[in-house]
């Protein structure tokens, strides 16, 4: 599935979301896709869960 696709359906079901069930609903749909999103991330591997929980300034440091 491309991108265009993906954002096309992610958009729908907000506004579907956001229609029938209100701004509430919007958001809780907006969240559990983010969240869909860094978990499917993370099973790709494009994504390591250390990267969460290093301090900024360790992350700074191995740019460097």
């Amino acid at each position: 599935m491309n991108m265009a696709l993906a954002g096309l359906l992610a958009g729908m079901a907000l506004g579907f979301a956001g229609y029938f069930g209100g701004f509430g609903a919007f958001v809780l749909v907006a969240a559990l896709g983010a969240v869909g999103f860094v978990v499917g991330r993370l099973l790709d591997g494009d994504l390591q869960a250390g990267e969460f929980f290093h301090p900024r300034s360790d992350r700074d440091d191995r740019r460097r």
